[in-house]
């Protein structure tokens, strides 16, 4: 079994009457990895309110276990952009599309607009992260999803010690890496994941690590499975 640390976000579907979707990285990693045959445990808080209900019930659906996700009754689930279909059958560039949309912050005073980024999960303290681990007995792998501040990843670093677990930490863009021990396999995440290539090729490597195979070829069958070809050079 495979365990997933942080917090899922609610993104509601664009179909009016259509039920909505667990978004953030970390819930599609969850996915991607239960997609390919992985027990999995997510670890992260939501609201609780429908919009919380909903994202369990998403989760469930995508096979990904959540008896580890805590209800937090005095914050709201954050809620994202609704994912944009492609146009007329056609390969819209998802980047492109969501800047047409909402998500594009207002240009600066150079006349240029950033890109959307993700909306991020309620955060979680070392306690919280205790707690989750508590409803997580087994695992083999432990992929850090979310940001997390030294105690917390302390917690984190100690939990997948003490199960002999591999661990996993994505780091955020152009950010230092938190702390984690030499054997920690760290990602640096892209700015903007809108088609879930990232997210599921952790989760496919997840999976992989999960089934036994060494960190090398697990990395390299996770990316062949994507499409992911080495850069030359």
């Amino acid at each position: 079994m495979l365990a997933v640390v942080g917090s899922p976000c609610f993104r509601p579907a664009l179909t009016p009457g259509t039920a909505g979707d667990a978004g953030g990285l970390a819930a599609g990693i969850a996915r991607a990895a239960a997609a390919v045959g992985a027990e999995v445990q997510l670890i992260g808080k939501v609201g609780d309110d429908p919009s919380g209900d909903a994202v369990l019930i998403a989760l469930g659906r995508g096979g990904v276990g959540h008896l580890a996700l805590l209800r937090d009754p005095g914050r709201a689930t954050p809620i994202a952009s609704p994912l944009l279909p492609f146009v007329d059958g056609e390969d819209t560039d998802p980047i492109a599309a969501l800047l047409a949309k909402d998500g594009a912050a207002a240009p600066d005073e150079t006349g240029e607009s950033e890109a959307p980024r993700e909306t991020a999960g309620l955060a979680m303290d070392p306690a919280d992260i205790s707690l989750g681990l508590r409803y997580v007995r087994e695992f083999r792998v432990l992929v850090v999803a979310d940001p997390l501040d030294e105690p917390s990843s302390l917690v984190v670093a100690d939990a997948a010690s003490f199960a002999d677990a591999a661990l996993i930490v994505i780091a955020p863009p152009g950010v230092s890496t938190p702390v984690a021990p030499a054997s920690a396999m760290i990602l640096e995440a892209p700015e903007i994941d809108p088609d879930g290539a990232f997210a599921a090729l952790v989760g496919r490597l997840a999976a992989a690590l999960d089934r036994g195979e060494d960190s090398g070829e697990a990395f390299r069958s996770a990316a062949s499975q994507g499409g992911w070809e080495r850069a030359a050079g």
